[in-house]
């Protein structure tokens, strides 16, 4: 059962990064340039991350460091399979998909992934008994 838990605080994810892509492209990119627009979401979705892990992952009780050592590689699996996913399926090229991983860009994506992965050895909160 805390793994399916563990695979909703994931799924959690999914609509806050819609969100996020949202607020970039019809507000931060009004503002910005697109780079800046691009590394401001990119920081903005890492915290948001984090701030949901933090809140939410702390509600599945018994995990032990190597479940959330585990949590958050399956996490960054899970996030990286189902952007490619996505974006196959929504007719994106390869070589777009694979330019979301160079930050010289602005695209701040590789810190996301990295925020997904270890927010939850760094944030999970044993609840006291």
């Amino acid at each position: 059962m805390k793994w399916l838990k563990v695979f909703l605080v994931w799924c959690s994810f999914i609509p806050l990064a819609i969100l996020n892509g949202g607020l970039r492209e019809y507000v931060l990119c009004q503002f910005l340039p697109d780079m800046w627009a691009m590394a401001v979401s990119g920081i903005l979705l890492s915290v948001v991350i984090c701030v949901a892990t933090y809140l939410l992952l702390s509600l599945v009780r018994n995990l032990f460091t190597k479940d959330l050592w585990l949590t958050g590689i399956c996490w960054f699996v899970l996030t990286v399979s189902f952007e490619f996913a996505g974006g196959i399926l929504g007719g994106v090229s390869m070589g777009q998909l694979l330019s979301a991983y160079n930050p010289l860009s602005g695209n701040l994506w590789i810190l996301v992934l990295l925020a997904t992965m270890f927010a939850p050895v760094t944030l999970y909160r044993r609840k006291s008994k």
